[in-house]
């Protein structure tokens, strides 16, 4: 640490906590940003193809996300196990490298049921009522796209690595080139150029295998040839059984798995009922869903930083540190969110066009509906970013199982009890369903944030 950062650190500490926060958060939040874009040029393309294929896609993207999520939440475990470690023991090697080869595990472990239930979407959704149609395009989609989901996962163990290390431009880096190869893969592989067969909607999920496999295979490259990385010596004894550290990292991941797995597929069980209301409504909902993810991906990234400072200063056991690097990240997430919800009030229609053109026929209902979940949504935006934050806060602690009972009430209990009385009982239709999930996510928010105020109360701190 050079003499002036120090200096910084001792005389402004909340000056020198925004700026650690912001250098860290940044890259994270334009990283996140463009994997939500890879799923927003999948959503750009198949609308091209139309909305019963834009409608299909997205049931089975929703189930194969809810898969994607629980897993990636058990290998989030992976960054604050690794940032308290390196901020108790600044050159530790042998015990980072323990945990980062037994979330590959974790991850290779936890896939392997999850293909068994994909393979059968379009049973899954029949079973559920929906649509034989727009359940045969889900499973026609999802049949390639299942395959792109492990790839995804030690894409994130690797960024999770260098994000405890505070380094991580280099994901940036990975994942703008993915963006890129994506929209590339998915024009060629979707409508059939440059001389490849048209696949249509599988030619998404096909494009999605060849992004997320390019993605991993480059930050491999990254942390076996960069000087600050390869001293980790990451894949070595690859195959080697660590136990204990595969036991600690299910104890602590498994509740961030339930966590995000209860958020990501309480929107995946939004868009099963708004197939039972009309396939205008599941076009809408897609719509404003990848609005709403986008602008998600700030306060997402500033919770993963939150994470690993609060990591770092939980291994330094620095109490005051550990209130600054909460604060920082809850306060600039807060604010972001609030920014983007009068923007979601204030323009609705010029977001909408990005995806879909009104105008056209049998496109002006999908428009319209839009344009009333965005409504709902630009409520929630400000709750939504809280609440992730705050996880992201109290994850930093290793306090992740009481979290993930909020997360079951309030996502669950509230959120879609709510939606469905508003939508079937009260006659509200999408917009009880969106109005719903605006009240879970509320109170998750609350909950959180009392958390992280009684954490000293509560014997979180170490």
């Amino acid at each position: 640490m050079s003499g002036a950062t120090l200096c910084l650190r001792e005389q402004h500490p909340w000056r020198h906590e925004l700026r650690a926060t912001l250098a860290l958060a940044w890259p994270l939040i334009l990283s996140n940003l463009t994997m939500a874009l890879i799923g927003a040029t999948d959503v750009l393309m198949l609308g091209w193809l139309g909305a019963r294929e834009l409608a299909g896609a997205t049931l089975g993207f929703n189930l194969a996300m809810s898969a994607a999520i629980f897993c990636m939440g058990l290998i989030t475990a992976s960054a604050p196990m690794m940032a308290t470690e390196i901020g108790r023991l600044s050159h530790s090697v042998r015990d980072v490298r323990r945990t980062f080869r037994q979330a590959m595990w974790a991850a290779a472990t936890v896939i392997l049921p999850f293909w068994i239930v994909l393979w059968n979407t379009e049973a899954i959704l029949l079973i559920f009522g929906q649509q034989p149609d727009l359940a045969g395009i889900a499973g026609t989609y999802v049949s390639a796209y299942m395959w792109s989901i492990l790839p995804f996962l030690f894409f994130i163990i690797l960024r999770n690595f260098i994000s405890a290390l505070e380094l991580p431009q280099w994901s940036l880096i990975i994942s703008i080139i993915g963006v890129l190869a994506n929209a590339l893969f998915n024009y060629a592989l979707i409508f059939g150029k440059f001389g490849v067969p048209e696949f249509g909607v599988v030619g998404a999920g096909i494009g999605s295998v060849m992004t997320n496999v390019l993605m991993f295979i480059g930050m491999t490259l990254v942390v076996l040839r960069h000087r600050r990385f390869r001293r980790y010596r990451l894949f070595g004894r690859f195959w080697r059984s660590d136990w204990p550290r595969f036991r600690a990292l299910w104890k602590l991941g498994l509740p961030i798995a339930i966590t995000m797995w209860l958020e990501g597929s309480v929107f995946g069980i939004a868009a099963l009922f708004m197939g039972l209301i009309s396939t205008a409504s599941v076009a809408a909902h897609a719509i404003a869903l990848q609005l709403a993810s986008l602008t998600f991906m700030v306060p997402m990234g500033l919770a993963q930083a939150a994470t690993v400072r609060v990591g770092i200063q939980y291994g330094r056991k620095d109490h005051a540190a550990i209130k600054r690097a909460g604060w920082v990240s809850f306060i600039l997430g807060t604010s972001f969110m609030a920014a983007m919800a009068l923007i979601f009030v204030l323009a609705p229609d010029l977001l909408i066009a990005i995806f879909i053109d009104a105008s056209a026929p049998g496109n002006g209902e999908v428009a319209a509906l839009a344009v009333s979940f965005l409504a709902i949504a630009a409520i929630f935006q400000i709750v939504d970013g809280a609440q992730v934050v705050g996880a992201g806060m109290l994850r930093g602690l290793h306090d992740t199982t009481i979290p993930m009972l909020f997360a079951l009430m309030g996502y669950w209990f509230i959120g879609v009890g709510l939606g469905v009385s508003l939508a079937f009982w009260q006659g509200w239709q999408g917009v009880g369903i969106w109005t719903g999930l605006a009240g879970g996510l509320g109170v998750v928010a609350i909950l959180m944030l009392a958390r992280w105020m009684m954490r000293e109360k509560l014997g979180l701190l170490p």
